[in-house]
């Protein structure tokens, strides 16, 4: 929760109602206009507009996305923890983290959740359990994650980042206090101070220097978070580093992100 970081603007793409080339347009363009980080979404279904429209598979794309791009850091937000053994999992960040290796350092964020869409776990077979269950197996399988990148051969090419997205006070903020390099929140600036109350305890009680947890949110993400400049500053004012902003297809609108970049490049922050 370092107030020295640096801004930065994120940018997640919904893989949904958009043909893969023209997802791989708006990954360009982004890039081109000068985000730091690029995101998907880790499910299988749209979800918004039509729920069985067009939609692509996340890992396979944010591989594509290793390839395309040379300046960007990029990752799911977030992958669903309850769709692939941990150590696949850790298998193919780093094989990820590789490919998008340029002078030699990969930019991959391990963005991860326990997943929440049912419809996914229905649809695909898995076993939804309830909240509790997921927020577990998070908490067992993520030092199993950290333990086979200590393992793979080659190894990553850097530590890789570990975001994680929730809010929950008993189970995800203690999570995010042993694991989380980012926290990733829509939490408004009245209950970010609450949340981040709560996570400074969670960091005392495991030892963790809370200034080593980069803040994230979404801005104007599906009607959560907000663009407003003056929810911004006060959400800078409390530690927030990373904006995310989000665009969708068919027909994607950039105004969010651009004026997310005039703000982020104002002398002001």
């Amino acid at each position: 929760m370092s107030p020295s970081r640096p801004l930065r603007v994120g940018v997640q793409i919904a893989p949904q109602h958009a043909t893969y080339a023209q997802l791989r347009d708006c990954v360009a363009r982004l890039e081109d206009m000068g985000v730091d980080i690029i995101f998907n979404w880790d499910h299988f279904f749209p979800l918004s507009g039509d729920p069985d429209g067009l939609h692509f598979e996340a890992w396979t794309m944010l591989a594509a996305m290793a390839e395309q791009t040379s300046r960007v850091e990029f990752g799911p937000l977030v992958n669903c923890n309850s769709y692939r053994n941990p150590d696949l999992q850790a298998d193919m960040a780093r094989t990820i983290d590789h490919i998008s290796a340029r002078d030699g350092v990969g930019r991959f964020i391990f963005g991860t959740g326990s997943g929440w869409k049912q419809k996914d776990y229905d649809e695909y077979g898995y076993e939804f359990g309830t909240a509790g269950s997921r927020l577990d197996a998070l908490a067992e399988d993520l030092p199993r994650i950290r333990a086979r990148w200590d393992r793979l051969n080659p190894a990553p090419t850097r530590r890789i980042p570990i975001l994680i997205g929730g809010g929950g006070e008993r189970k995800t903020l203690k999570i995010v206090a042993e694991h989380a390099d980012i926290w990733h929140s829509f939490a408004d600036p009245e209950t970010l101070v609450h949340k981040l109350g709560v996570l400074r305890t969670w960091c005392a009680e495991v030892g963790r220097d809370p200034d080593e947890i980069e803040l994230s949110t979404g801005v104007s993400v599906r009607g959560l978070g907000s663009g407003k400049i003056a929810v911004l500053e006060q959400q800078y004012e409390l530690g927030v580093r990373l904006m995310q902003a989000s665009v969708s297809g068919p027909a994607f609108d950039y105004e969010p992100v651009t004026a997310l970049l005039a703000w982020r490049d104002s002398a002001g922050v």
